[in-house]
């Protein structure tokens, strides 16, 4: 069975507020969620994918040399 994570868990995680990730649901830009029981709700696999995601996207602050 897959866990499930609460709002206030996934915020932790993801080491935002409660409110800034409700705002990321609001624009778009959060891990895919849904309302189960009228609680919004987050798969552990999706918000592991969307971290995954995130270092995938991301420039390195590496320095060339040459």
């Amino acid at each position: 069975m897959t866990a499930l994570l609460t709002l206030p868990e996934v915020a932790a995680q993801l080491r935002k507020s409660d409110a800034q990730l409700r705002w990321m649901i609001h624009v778009g830009t959060a891990p895919r969620s849904a309302l189960i029981g009228g609680r919004r709700m987050f798969r552990q696999e999706d918000i592991e994918s969307y971290i995954d995601s995130q270092f995938d996207g991301s420039h390195r602050s590496e320095v060339l040399a040459g």
